[in-house]
């Protein structure tokens, strides 16, 4: 997984930035694309996961069907987050949100819920989703999937919230696109 995510990150860029802009990316070995953000101590880049690659990963593992497709019909970003300031830095995902093209606010649904949900199916399974309640250090770094009850192919803006000493920051992500459905 570490590797798939990371070799994303030597796209192609298809725009330009400052510090503070996000910048979009096409992987030309597969097409699929990515939006990094850089500024204010967090460096953050979310790339498209296509369904199929979910389904496999979860299949590898021996997960239920009714898991894997509950993962695999939401939108899901690989998301990468790397501390850039000299303190602490913390986030939780409770407090991102999604946007729909009419602008409207819609929770993320977090590691916690993920696993409430299939720790009632059974499964005690917790690898992959994004961990919902993190402080790390200077450099260090977290990964892991982020998911968005939209259809695939959806486009979303993503707030990102988190801390650090104690002082909140905001970004929106705007135009994010949801990894294409299966042909």
């Amino acid at each position: 997984m570490a590797g798939s995510l990371l070799t994303l990150i030597l796209a192609i860029p298809i725009a330009s930035a400052d510090e503070g802009d996000v910048v979009a990316r096409v992987n030309p070995d597969t097409g699929l694309k990515s939006w990094q953000f850089q500024g204010e101590g967090l460096s953050i880049e979310f790339l498209q996961v296509l369904p199929d690659f979910v389904r496999a990963s979860y299949a590898a593992r021996g997960l239920p069907e009714s898991l894997i497709e509950s993962v695999a019909t939401q939108c899901v970003f690989g998301s990468i987050l790397r501390n850039l300031s000299d303190q602490p830095l913390s986030y939780r995902v409770a407090d991102w949100r999604y946007l729909t093209p009419d602008a409207v606010e819609h929770k993320i649904k977090t590691k916690t819920r993920w696993l409430e949900q299939w720790h009632g199916m059974g499964v005690r399974f917790s690898w992959s989703i994004l961990a919902d309640d993190v402080t790390f250090a200077r450099g260090d770094w977290i990964q892991g999937f982020t998911t968005v009850a939209q259809p695939h192919g959806s486009h979303v803006g993503l707030k990102i919230v988190w801390s650090i000493a104690g002082k909140r920051h905001e970004k929106i992500l705007p135009d994010l696109e949801c990894a294409p459905a299966p042909e």
